[in-house]
């Protein structure tokens, strides 16, 4: 077990469109210059063991990143660190993009 589930690109909107989840793209910033989901907090994934205790560990949290990898690295970190409700967007801000959803540029 991993401690955190993946979502889609749908559940995601779901969750956004309620307003009680806490967006974090873990990508790089010449990536985010390229394009992100309105929202997202940028918490590059190498600064994350340093900044963790920023984020709310009994809220519900999103990470995502280009295509998944990277974002599953983030949650499963989190999850170890006793994050709750940990959820990694599945195909990254691609499948989001890839769905029509729109990204910020």
């Amino acid at each position: 077990m991993n401690g955190f589930t993946n979502i889609s690109v749908e559940e995601l909107q779901v969750k956004l469109t309620a307003g009680n989840v806490r967006l974090i793209d873990v990508r790089t910033d010449a990536e985010i210059a390229h394009g992100y989901i309105a929202g997202a907090e940028k918490l590059p994934l190498h600064l994350l063991p340093l900044r963790l205790h920023e984020l709310n560990a009994g809220a519900p949290t999103v990470f995502y990143c280009q295509s998944g990898g990277r974002s599953g690295q983030a949650a499963a970190f989190a999850a170890a660190q006793g994050f709750t409700e940990v959820y990694n967007l599945q195909g990254g801000i691609m499948a989001w993009a890839r769905a029509n959803m729109p990204v910020v540029a």
